[in-house]
């Protein structure tokens, strides 16, 4: 796949459940996992599963009456281009003025400090 684009909230939510399970997931193992809680009919899910496919996120194969999934994005990699996005959008492309925002919103833990700190280090800074 060349080009990453965003995902829909509802789109990237079942992503989210396929990336935590060891590929493949079945369609029913996903809409276990969106639990009782999920408004969402059994044909809603499978549409949104088809638009993943033709985005290039998912691969699909049919076993018996059942149909696997497997990623062909990284949760690592779909994740980098979602923030680097958000920065760009939000904070003019500059991840100190999204640090700098963070911290005076006092959203940041001694602990995210220290492993800015570590990054920035990590990268020769």
């Amino acid at each position: 796949m060349a080009v990453i684009k965003r995902l829909p909230d509802t789109e990237f939510e079942l992503m989210r459940i396929i990336w935590k399970h060891d590929p493949p997931i079945t369609t029913a193992q996903i809409i276990q996992e969106l639990g009782e809680g999920n408004n969402r009919k059994p044909q809603t899910v499978l549409t949104m599963l088809v638009r993943l496919i033709e985005k290039g996120f998912l691969s699909s194969e049919r076993v018996g009456k059942e149909r696997n999934y497997t990623p062909k994005v990284t949760e690592s990699d779909y994740m980098s281009v979602e923030t680097g996005e958000f920065i760009f959008r939000y904070r003019g492309n500059s991840v100190g003025s999204l640090v700098k925002t963070m911290y005076d919103g006092k959203d940041l833990t001694e602990n995210d400090i220290n492993e800015i700190k570590k990054w920035i280090k990590e990268k020769g800074g």
